[in-house]
């Protein structure tokens, strides 16, 4: 018997049940800020530390990025909806009103993240129409008093209590 694969709509919807943080992977490239909205980062392991997110092929952006020297990865914090929205549009508009910083290591880092990571790529492994790209950590902070913003069924969501009504 040959399984059919569900379409791509059904996938999203229900990839999209679960909830996850959202991420900007950000570097500095010819002296100019270039980056990209992730919600597919996550820890791997922590001897080495590494951690990962999941590229398109088609992404033209990770073409740009994988080119540089250091990479942040920063993770947007609740205030970040917009911000997360020009990141996930046209390339020309995502850093406009944005602030941010290079770490003394070259990593370009978003100002107001819950936690930032500074990495370099260790790997990546082709998986369907994205690559699974492995982050070598370098560097990290966290920020405990910056709540994350998380992104589920296509909607932005805060984890405080009381916090106002979901965005799309």
């Amino acid at each position: 018997m040959t399984a059919v694969a569900p379409d791509t709509r059904a996938l999203r919807a229900v990839y999209g049940a679960f909830p996850t943080g959202v991420t900007a992977v950000t570097a500095l490239v010819d002296g100019r800020p270039v980056g990209m909205a992730a919600s597919s980062f996550t820890s791997v392991s922590l001897a080495p530390p590494l951690v990962s997110v999941c590229m398109a092929h088609t992404s033209g952006t990770w073409s740009v990025l994988r080119r540089a020297e250091r990479l942040g990865i920063s993770v947007l914090g609740a205030q970040h909806a917009a911000l997360c929205r020009r990141l996930a549009g046209p390339a020309a508009g995502r850093f406009a009103d944005a602030a941010w910083r290079v770490a003394a290591d070259g990593a370009l880092l978003l100002d107001g993240a819950s936690a930032w990571f500074a990495c370099t790529v260790e790997q990546e492994v082709r998986a369907g129409d994205h690559d699974v790209v492995v982050l070598r950590v370098h560097d990290l902070h966290l920020d405990p008093d910056v709540d994350p913003l998380v992104f589920h069924a296509s909607t932005f969501r805060s984890l405080s209590p009381g916090a106002p009504r979901p965005t799309r």
